[in-house]
């Protein structure tokens, strides 16, 4: 189920609450200890909900999927954003970490993009904005957002920016590159006629934690190590030393836990008849 987005310091919807008089004796917690044990659950829950929910940066285009925050090379660093009427433009970032880029996270949802990738192609995706409607580029350059369905003007291919690592360049269907010119009295304008590519056509791709398949990865191996050692005696038939636990939970994690759990009954039979 896709989570709603939200933002870092945007304080959570109150759920409403059960009259006490509906509230019967089976619905009270049974003992102190099921109190702590559910705090307990419920924190690390949150803390893993957190992790999911942070913004990283996309270092290859097969991390790009789901809400992306396209962080242009201006200065200061601008989003590429989008207001209700389809209007495309440089939306200054606030949420950074010393000014950093690849710390940005948004603060408005016009500066949020849904990335989708092309089926059986090779770094093309389609951006749709808050408003339901597609990025696109037509064939003057202009860049604008007021279609509800894909074509070949919404279709985008990215490519890693030589010489900016983290960086991509966004190509459109038309091969011209989206690009910013910037005056020092006016904001930075955003079209899509770059012949070539440079340093104004330079983008970071901002992403939820979640969608990046390295994070998904970790979280899994952290939910494998998560067992306790009460489960692993119960499951060798014996105490354990120290050395043993930290044996079958490495393993668990590297994914040979079956083949050490053998090697760790097998052992305790010996020490049994030595």
């Amino acid at each position: 189920m896709v989570k709603p987005l939200a933002f870092k310091g945007e304080k959570p919807k109150k759920r409403k609450r059960v009259p006490k008089e509906d509230v019967t004796a089976d619905d009270a917690p049974a003992s102190k200890q099921l109190t702590a044990s559910t705090l307990t659950i419920t924190a690390a829950g949150a803390q893993d909900d957190n992790e999911d929910e942070n913004w990283v940066s996309a270092d290859a285009l097969s991390d790009i999927s789901g809400p992306v925050m396209l962080v242009l090379a201006t200065s200061p660093p601008t989003s590429l954003s989008v207001d209700q009427l389809g209007k495309v433009f440089a939306h200054k970032v606030e949420n950074m970490v010393e000014g950093l880029p690849d710390s940005a996270e948004p603060h408005d949802v016009r500066q949020v993009w849904i990335a989708t990738r092309i089926v059986g192609s090779e770094g093309d995706f389609t951006f749709k904005g808050h408003h339901g409607r597609y990025l696109g580029c037509d064939r003057y350059g202009l860049v604008t957002a007021t279609r509800e369905a894909m074509g070949p003007e919404e279709t985008f291919k990215l490519q890693p920016a030589e010489g900016a690592v983290g960086c991509f360049d966004v190509r459109s269907g038309r091969s011209t590159f989206l690009t910013f010119n910037s005056g020092e009295d006016e904001p930075p304008e955003v079209r899509g006629d770059a012949e070539e590519a440079s340093e104004s056509t330079r983008v970071r791709v901002r992403m939820q934690a979640r969608f990046k398949p390295k994070h998904k990865v970790d979280k899994a191996e952290k939910v494998r190590a998560k067992i306790s050692r009460k489960e692993l005696e119960e499951e060798v038939g014996r105490r354990l030393e120290d050395e043993e636990v930290k044996k079958l939970k490495k393993a668990r994690r590297e994914g040979n836990y079956h083949e050490a759990m053998l090697d760790v009954k097998v052992k305790g039979k010996h020490d049994k008849f030595a």
